[in-house]
């Protein structure tokens, strides 16, 4: 089998790259359809398009109804048929990305991300999350090809809640843990193959740039402002850990967040909270050194991610909350089983109240 490592065709970063980037995207069209929430169009999009306009690029405006789901991909695809745009930007969340990439893989147009905070590392894959209307997770939908531009202005992501950049540390937190797992594994990634070396030294690179920056990143979110740790730390949530999860794989961490959407109780949760505490459940099933527990332990009690399941919001009937979580975590074709190991709901169970007692025992140190 191939070794394969994808990544997106262009990736821009810095303060005001939201103003810049259309000297670069008159190069894949010269009209836009533009999707966006209502906070961010009011947040970011007159300089999105203010940008585009500036390099005489036409572009039209639409409302993003904040849920990736077929319905309201179709929706959209029917609106940018109407104006007959050539290609779509996505400006937000994880969610309103993965929408603008559906679009454009099913109108066989241009796709332009820009994200307007730093939570997951959505930006920079060739696949969208598919969400039912109501928030349940249904199905990882794969492209063949990346976006072709990410573009980071991380002088709007300074501005953005400080949780959603701590979001997308716990998002990046499974990704070294995952694709070292994938790797073991012999698993095939998401770019159709299996990692190379590049792809997992990324991941690796990711770890090492969250333990070192993190902390300092989120007191300058804190203060909405661009520092070094901060352009470091919206790198690695972004770029590192896009290659390094795409171009390695998923595990256990994800699969365990794909199995806490189905209860109500953590719909209140972002992605990358879920998935940080997936990563801790993911080190107990692999049976981890205490020392690699506490250091990721310690991590996210710095940054403010959840370690225990009352900070995720589980706190009425446990048990058969978390075999729930435990069976949707091992359904079939979930990313549980590129685990180097057979995975069964039992030990996912297991793992999850394990992961809970560590949780609680660290918090009482």
């Amino acid at each position: 089998m191939l070794n394969v490592i994808q990544s997106p065709s262009k990736y821009l970063q810095g303060p005001d790259a939201a103003a810049l980037f259309g000297e670069y995207a008159k190069n894949l069209a010269d009209s836009f359809f533009v999707i966006a929430d209502d906070l961010v169009m009011k947040l970011a999009g007159e300089k999105v398009m203010n940008g585009l306009h500036r390099n005489d690029i036409q572009c039209h405006a639409e409302r993003f109804g904040g849920e990736c789901s077929h319905n309201e991909i179709n929706r959209l695809i029917a609106l940018m048929k109407a104006q007959g745009s050539k290609g779509v930007i996505g400006v937000g969340g994880g969610k309103t990305l993965d929408t603008a990439k559906a679009m454009g893989y099913y109108l066989h147009m241009p796709v332009i991300v820009v994200p307007t905070i730093a939570s997951t590392d959505a930006p920079t894959s060739a696949l969208s999350v598919i969400y039912s209307d109501q928030g349940e997770f249904e199905e990882y939908l794969i492209y063949p090809k990346n976006p072709d531009m990410v573009v980071m202005d991380t002088a709007i992501i300074a501005k953005a809640p400080v949780r959603l950049l701590v979001a997308g540390m716990g998002d990046a937190l499974s990704t070294w843990f995952e694709a070292k797992a994938c790797y073991d594994a012999h698993a095939v990634s998401m770019a159709g193959g299996q990692s190379t070396a590049a792809a997992l030294s990324l991941a690796r690179l990711c770890y090492d740039t969250l333990l070192a920056e993190g902390e300092k990143a989120r007191l300058a979110a804190q203060a909405g402002v661009v520092t070094t740790a901060l352009e470091r730390i919206i790198e690695a949530n972004t770029y590192l850990s896009g290659i390094g999860f795409e171009s390695s794989g998923l595990a256990a961490a994800h699969a365990i967040h794909n199995g806490f959407t189905v209860l109500e109780s953590c719909h209140h949760l972002y992605h990358g909270e879920k998935v940080a505490f997936g990563t801790l459940a993911q080190l107990v099933l692999q049976n981890s050194p205490m020392e690699e527990l506490e250091t990721v332990l310690g991590f996210c009690h710095r940054v403010g991610l959840p370690v225990t399941l009352a900070e995720m919001g589980v706190t009425t009937d446990i048990e058969n909350s978390i075999m729930a979580v435990a069976k949707a975590s091992c359904a079939e074709g979930e990313t549980i089983h590129n685990m180097p190991f057979p995975v069964t709901p039992e030990q996912v169970y297991g793992a999850i109240l394990t992961a809970d007692l560590l949780g609680q025992q660290w918090l009482t140190k």
